[in-house]
């Protein structure tokens, strides 16, 4: 990894020059210039001496370490934000009367190469989500890698071509670039390489401009297994047992972004046989599953989870999938095709398995049509995994081991593991991600509790009785197993 000894040496060697030589400035030592550089010829030498007016000294690193040093201390499109500056600077030496903005109508390539940019190192960062943010003296740009935001560094001219960039992302996912008052989505379907990626945009007018929220979904991404997804074999053995049956709805619940949309597609794609006839209706689909019908809805034409769920009974399914159960209606709808011999699959917004239940019941769902028609419930997190090239081991803190406290396993004596971090992980000490998850199915027992209006900490003590393991426990196994740290999993599963 490349370290600048003296940061304003980098005033000294502009970002379109370091890119042209693919090289970064060190510092300056007894008035010679000391330049990383990935080349070996050493004629460059005379040309970076002439326009730094002093000697140079080349040290060799490779292309990967430069480039990452670039981005670090240039920023991100760097190189292209310092031409479109200069051509900007340029044209208002030519004319300043024209007022009027018309960057709206012809964007300049500049511009097209710096978003295309931030796309490709996002893509390549692994990033779920971009975010473009103007303030009063800067614009942000942010991305979301393993449900972690961390800045992109940027040229600190960006904030001048903000307006700029955000029409760039209007042009390409076909909004209104005249429209600035109010909210906009849309949608940009590209290709990375030999990946389609589908871009879901956000625009939302804020004090000082435009924020923009790019979602980055493959859509023909390889799907995961219950395995690859980290599930116990507990819970996968009880999922695999509810996919079997022809009626029932299973639910799988957690904030947004724990991945339970990835873990209904791993269900779905076991069962995915010619013999059964499966549609799904979900807001967005974000990746496309080969031989099942999959229905996108659009509220702006009067196209609901609801209006979908009553077409798609009307279609012969063996199988459903709704991506979210939001209403009355819904739940009510979803239900209701469980009973007439269909499996039904979807998702609730709630904190833990038997939190589902109450919730529904808060939905207006009578206990006995809940009971009629539940099979099981699963609650899940995303659980950060320790980079594989920077993992340690390392013994846990006294506050973790007081945070644990109870749970039997832990003591000082076990080994657990961190990230020290390095240029793979971006110095989080973790890289890629993995599931925690309780699960349980409903029996007679909890039926009746159900039916007696139990609150859900009854319900809880119930089904970890009958063999749930919390959501904790399983994070704490996979600490153990040295998976993930347990700073991680008490992030997680915060109480």
């Amino acid at each position: 990894m490349i370290s600048v000894d003296d940061i304003s040496v980098i005033a000294l060697v502009s970002a379109r020059v370091a890119h042209h030589y693919e090289i970064m400035p060190l510092g300056v030592h007894d008035g010679c210039c000391r330049i990383a550089s990935s080349r070996t010829d050493l004629s460059i030498c005379d040309d970076l001496s002439r326009l730094l007016g002093m000697p140079v000294r080349l040290e060799p690193y490779t292309t990967e370490e430069i480039t990452a040093a670039q981005k670090k201390y240039y920023g991100v499109g760097a190189d292209t934000i310092e031409q479109l500056s200069a051509s900007r600077n340029e044209a208002l030496l030519i004319s300043e009367e024209a007022a009027e903005d018309v960057s709206t109508t012809a964007l300049p390539p500049t511009i097209i190469k710096f978003v295309n940019q931030i796309l490709f190192e996002a893509y390549q960062d692994r990033a779920t989500d971009i975010h473009i943010e103007p303030f009063a003296n800067f614009c942000r740009v942010r991305i979301r890698v393993d449900g972690i935001l961390y800045e992109l560094a940027s040229p600190a001219v960006l904030f001048h071509f903000h307006r700029e960039i955000v029409s760039r992302i209007k042009i390409m996912s076909g909004l209104n670039i005249a429209e600035t008052r109010l909210p906009q989505d849309g949608r940009i379907p590209i290709r990375i390489g030999d990946d389609e990626v589908d871009l879901r945009i956000s625009i939302v007018p804020i004090q000082h401009g435009e924020s923009v929220n790019i979602r980055i979904l493959q859509a023909r991404r390889a799907l995961l297994t219950l395995e690859e997804l980290g599930f116990t074999a507990h819970d996968r053995d009880l999922l695999e047992a509810q996919t079997r049956k022809t009626h029932g709805i299973i639910l799988v619940t957690g904030p947004t972004g724990s991945g339970k949309t990835t873990t209904l597609y791993a269900a779905l794609d076991r069962i995915n046989e010619t013999v059964r006839k499966i549609i799904t209706v979900e807001d967005p689909v974000e990746y496309e599953l080969d031989g099942i019908c999959q229905m996108q809805v659009k509220p702006q034409i009067g196209f609901s989870f609801a209006s979908g769920l009553r077409s798609i009974l009307r279609h012969d399914p063996d199988v459903i999938l709704v991506g979210e159960i939001r209403d009355l209606e819904t739940a009510e709808l979803a239900m209701r095709a469980s009973l007439t011999g269909h499996l039904v699959f979807s998702t609730l917004h709630t904190n833990d398995a038997p939190g589902s239940i109450t919730r529904l019941q808060d939905l207006g769902i009578d206990s006995y049509l809940l009971c009629s028609s539940v099979e099981c419930v699963i609650a899940q997190r995303l659980v950060r995994q320790i980079c594989p090239d920077c993992k340690k081991s390392a013994p846990p803190t006294a506050q973790e081991l007081m945070l644990f406290e109870g749970m039997g396993e832990l003591s000082a004596d076990h080994v657990f593991y961190r990230g020290e971090g390095c240029r793979q992980c971006r110095n989080s000490g973790y890289r890629g991600r993995m599931a925690i998850s309780e699960a349980f199915a409903l029996d007679e027992d909890i039926r009746q509790l159900i039916m007696d209006g139990a609150p859900a900490n009854l319900l809880r003590k119930a089904v970890t009785s009958k063999g749930m393991i919390s959501l904790r426990r399983d994070g704490l196994t996979k600490a153990l197993s040295g998976y993930t740290s347990l700073e991680e999993i008490a992030r997680v599963t915060q109480e």
